[in-house]
């Protein structure tokens, strides 16, 4: 399985660009990023950035991401999936087209 990792762009050289991840700077492929420049936040999977993402979005994987790192050393998860535990589940709007219309079976 591969993590993506919420980065921080430091700067950008063509298809090549710095990114931050705590206090480990990186060279990562920017490629599938175009749009990507410094001062953004880029999802890295092994070396190549494949969303922009917000601030927002960013900080919420990382504290996701500490929280399972806590967890897996033998603490807990805090307040890592905080944004989840308030929410009721949904179904994507294609099952919930379904359902509404009656198909409760596949």
């Amino acid at each position: 399985m591969c993590l993506g990792v919420p980065m921080l762009l430091l700067g950008r050289d063509g298809i090549a660009g710095l990114a931050r991840d705590g206090e480990a700077t990186e060279l990562v492929d920017l490629s599938l990023t175009p749009d990507a420049d410094a001062g953004d936040w880029v999802l890295v999977f092994l070396g190549a950035a494949r969303e922009v993402l917000t601030e927002f979005e960013a900080l919420a994987t990382r504290r996701a991401l500490d929280g399972l790192r806590a967890l897996m050393s033998g603490g807990d998860l805090g307040d890592a999936f905080h944004d989840l535990d308030s929410r009721t589940p949904t179904l994507p709007p294609h099952l919930q087209a379904a359902l509404d219309a009656g198909h409760a079976k596949g």
